[in-house]
């Protein structure tokens, strides 16, 4: 008899559960990726998210064993507590059992219970997550295109161009004090990145709140490595890479912004290439980055080429409106 019950807090031993799901599912519907660790999932699930809170389910065998998992970020801060932000595994000698169905049920039961209006996830393009999302009503908001960049045989020259009245500065972690108002400028420059049709909302940056997610990833183990172009006292763009705890071969492309008024001159391509000169001189370990990018990012796109990125996978966002009290 399957069971599922909620969790309120996840033992080391069920966080070790909740890992083994997401590799047997990860070594069935994408057998080229690397798997996280058991750290990474633990601190993932464990650690306090910036400005969420989470809700877990365990599904359970006959024997008691975990045969499936899902999860649910509820966003807290204002421009994004209407969203609810699923994540579902099922062991794959498990499936089309209808096991996935009713975790759903009681993540959907959930969300609209904590009053938000939209339950997003994601789903690798062609796997079995597309398929059960689009069959329960779900609906494709954005397609994202997945690139690795090869660090070694990156183009970086874009690094050396001249930029007149801009200079390039570069930490890890937490923002240097001296910067951080700066940099929360210069972080609300995304709220206007694309997100084709999903209900994303917006977040409002202040220098506490770039502090508290530089926090939130060394919580987890992760390295953040910021790179930012100046311009006086002001902060024009930046790029942010994150090499995972545990991490020994792929970094992951966090955000990439350039200030509207700052636009138009290639500070994106010099700051990331800069930022890959850096990685490949202080982290020589680490020897590919993916980012992903929107597909009708092109700007973004054009900027991922020169640099020598190349096509990987696709993800799809999915969205289903809840209704709630």
């Amino acid at each position: 008899m399957l069971s599922i019950a909620p969790i309120p807090h996840l033992s080391a031993e069920q966080a070790a559960a909740w890992h083994a799901v997401i590799v047997a599912a990860l070594a069935t519907d994408l057998p080229d990726e690397p798997r996280p660790t058991p750290q990474q999932v633990h601190a993932r699930l464990t650690a306090a998210g910036l400005d969420s809170r989470r809700l877990a389910w365990l599904a359970t065998g006959p024997d008691g064993a975990v045969i499936g998992v899902a999860g649910l970020r509820l966003f807290t801060s204002a421009g994004q507590d209407h969203l609810a932000e699923l994540e579902l595994h099922v062991h794959p000698e498990h499936r089309r059992s209808g096991l996935g169905s009713r975790l759903l049920a009681a993540a959907r039961l959930a969300a609209e219970a904590e009053h938000r209006r939209s339950l997003i996830t994601s789903a690798a393009d062609g796997g079995p997550g597309d398929a059960f999302c689009a069959a329960r009503g779900f609906r494709r908001v954005l397609t994202l295109n997945h690139l690795l960049l090869d660090v070694a045989r990156a183009d970086d020259t874009a690094a050396d161009a001249a930029h007149p009245g801009y200079e390039l500065t570069s930490w890890a972690g937490t923002v240097p004090d001296e910067l951080a108002d700066a940099f929360a400028t210069a972080k609300n420059a995304m709220n206007d990145m694309p997100t084709g049709d999903l209900d994303y909302g917006h977040q409002d940056w202040t220098a506490d709140r770039v502090r508290a997610m530089a926090q939130v990833l060394a919580d987890r183990g992760d390295t953040l490595l910021t790179t930012a172009a100046l311009r006086g006292g002001e902060m024009a763009g930046y790029t942010e890479v994150v090499i995972r705890a545990g991490e020994t071969r792929r970094a992951a492309q966090y955000d990439t912004a350039v200030v509207p008024a700052h636009r138009g001159h290639g500070l994106g391509l010099w700051l990331k290439a800069a930022m890959v000169r850096g990685l490949r001189a202080r982290h020589p370990d680490v020897r590919e980055i993916e980012t992903d990018n929107a597909q009708d990012n092109t700007h973004m796109l054009a900027v991922n080429q020169r640099l020598g990125y190349r096509a990987h996978r696709r993800t799809h966002e999915y969205q289903f409106d809840l209704t709630s009290d």
